[in-house]
C-alpha cells in the first residue's frame, strides 16, 4: 500500500477550494503537494483563438482526463510528474510545464474531479466545498477579471451559457461521492480542524 494519501477537493467555481489548499500547505509545508485539474484542459493548438473561446470548458470532456489520471497514479506511487500549464488568456495549453512533486499528502483539486470514476478510485478522502451560487459568481468575476485578463461581459456571458448549466448538470450531482461536504470552505473552522487532524495523523503516523 502506498504511503501517499490522495485528497480530492471539489466544488463549484469560486467555492473556496484554493483557500483550503493554501491553509493545508501553509500548515504542513513540503509534506503536502497539489495538482490542479485545470492545468489538464485539452490542448487546442490547431484551433483559432475565436473558436477556442467558444468551447465549453465546464464539461468533463474538456479535460485530458487520461493524462490527468496517469499523473495522479504516478504521484500516488511516489513519483514526481511533469504537469502542463494552461494559459487562460489564450484558452490553450501553454508551452511551459511545472514539476509537481509527490508528497505524503497530495491534493487533487478541480470542479469536475468526481465526475471521473478512475480519479475517484485513486482518492483516500473526497472533500466537497459547498458555497452559495451568488458568492461563487462574484468570486469568479473578481478572479477572472483581475487575474486572467478577462472582460466583465465575457465572464458573465460564460457563466450564464456554460458555467451555471454545467455546474447543475455535473458538479452539484457529483457531491454525492464526497466523504465530507464543507459549507463555506476554508472559513468553516470545525471542518478545517477535522481535515487538518486527519492530514496530521497521516503525515506524522499518529493514532486516530
Amino acid at each position: 500500500m502506498s504511503d501517499v494519501m490522495i485528497i480530492g477537493l471539489a466544488g463549484g467555481t469560486g467555492s473556496g477550494k484554493t483557500t483550503i489548499t493554501k491553509k493545508l500547505m501553509q500548515r504542513f509545508g513540503g509534506e503536502v503537494s497539489v495538482i490542479y485539474h485545470d492545468n489538464y484542459y485539452k490542448a487546442h493548438h490547431d484551433m483559432p483563438y475565436e473558436e477556442r473561446a467558444k468551447l465549453n470548458y465546464d464539461h468533463p470532456d474538456a479535460f485530458d482526463n487520461e493524462l490527468f489520471v496517469q499523473a495522479v497514479r504516478d504521484l500516488k506511487a511516489g513519483k514526481d510528474v511533469v504537469c502542463p500549464i494552461y494559459d487562460y488568456s489564450i484558452h490553450d495549453r501553454s508551452d511551459k510545464t511545472v514539476i509537481v512533486k509527490s508528497a505524503k499528502v497530495v491534493i487533487v483539486e478541480g470542479i469536475l474531479i468526481y465526475a471521473v470514476p478512475e480519479l475517484r478510485e485513486l482518492m483516500d478522502i473526497k472533500l466537497f466545498v459547498d458555497t452559495d451560487a451568488d458568492v461563487r459568481i462574484l468570486r469568479r468575476i473578481r478572479r477572472d477579471v483581475r487575474d486572467r485578463g478577462r472582460s466583465l461581459e465575457s465572464v458573465i456571458d460564460q457563466y450564464l451559457t456554460t458555467v451555471k448549466p454545467m455546474h447543475e448538470q455535473f458538479v452539484e450531482p457529483s457531491k454525492r461521492y464526497a466523504d465530507l461536504i464543507i459549507p463555506e470552505g476554508g472559513h468553516n473552522q470545525v471542518a478545517m480542524r477535522m481535515v487538518v487532524s486527519r492530514v496530521r495523523a497521516h503525515i506524522y503516523g499518529e493514532e486516530e
